[in-house]
């Protein structure tokens, strides 16, 4: 209810700000013989309160670098962020007659809109996103630990198949509690009869679970790999269907793992276009501020 209230405050101040200065720009547009200019008195005031909502919008990285510092609450930072910068392209565009200008003005005008279309794009990713990760990847894991669970998952694959086909540990593999509990269960087979076990396992699920080979992997669409467990089972004993069960549940949490990796990617993707572009806005910002002064 706190962040709701926050969003509302912010949204009502942003829509009164925009309201106030449309009429003012009306007004003075209205009044202007020979159209708005970015060097009149009014528009210098649209040209100052848009770069100062550029500003504070900018402010907030050195308010994620400086956390320790007491500088507001981070919720407020982060709606005064998008709601401010998405303000700041209508008092710019206020400020210059809605005309580009320029070179210099014209690139700043590209700019922003680029900016405030990619800080929209993010908003709406932060947004949706989350509620598309819980429905879709029902086993998340922490995304720095990504590769750790993958890893696990590998030596508990490599102990099922050394365990099944009768050769003891796998060589160099380390074994968790968890995997020596599931290897504990495992049941040995004739190296004849496991046969196809292992060779699924080295040719197809291990580079699955080491991320190698095609990206059209078999086992990396789930109606696909359960045609392939399907199969696989009909080629073994039913004394080896438990490990197969046990195979198909971890390329399924492989899977799971793929899925959180790309939707982290989009997540967090746009930002590399939109932080280096706001800090060029922000730059060629106070040298068309320096350049309009002097001359």
């Amino acid at each position: 209810m706190r962040i709701d209230r926050t969003h509302q405050k912010w949204l009502a101040a942003s829509l009164i700000i925009l309201s106030v200065a449309t009429a003012v720009y009306v007004v003075y547009a209205a009044h202007s013989p020979a159209g708005p200019s970015g060097g009149s008195p009014v528009g210098l005031a649209f040209g100052i309160v848009g770069s100062a909502f550029m500003l504070f919008a900018g402010l907030l990285a050195g308010r994620k670098k400086l956390p320790v510092w007491r500088l507001g609450r981070a919720q407020t930072w982060m709606r005064g962020h998008l709601w401010l910068g998405l303000l700041s392209l209508p008092i710019i565009l206020f400020h210059g007659g809605f005309r580009f200008g320029g070179p210099l003005t014209s690139v700043l005008m590209v700019l922003l809109i680029i900016v405030v279309a990619s800080g929209l794009f993010g908003a709406a990713l932060q947004h949706y996103m989350p509620n598309v990760m819980t429905a879709e990847v029902s086993k998340e894991t922490i995304f720095e630990q990504i590769d750790h669970v993958r890893a696990g998952l590998i030596a508990e694959t490599d102990e099922m198949i050394a365990a099944t086909v009768g050769s003891g540990r796998a060589p160099g593999s380390k074994q968790s509690a968890r995997s020596a509990a599931v290897v504990g269960q495992t049941t040995a087979l004739a190296q004849e009869a496991a046969l196809p076990l292992s060779t699924f396992y080295a040719n197809e699920m291990r580079p699955f679970l080491q991320e190698e080979g095609p990206q059209n992997q078999p086992l990396a669409n789930a109606n696909t790999a359960r045609t392939v467990f399907a199969e696989l089972r009909s080629l073994l004993p039913p004394e080896a269907h438990d490990t197969v069960k046990r195979f198909e549940e971890i390329c399924d949490e492989e899977r799971q793992l793929r899925r959180q990796t790309r939707l982290h990617h989009w997540l967090h993707g746009w930002l590399m276009l939109h932080i280096p572009l706001s800090f060029a806005l922000l730059l060629l910002g106070c040298v068309h501020a320096v350049m309009a002064l002097r001359y």
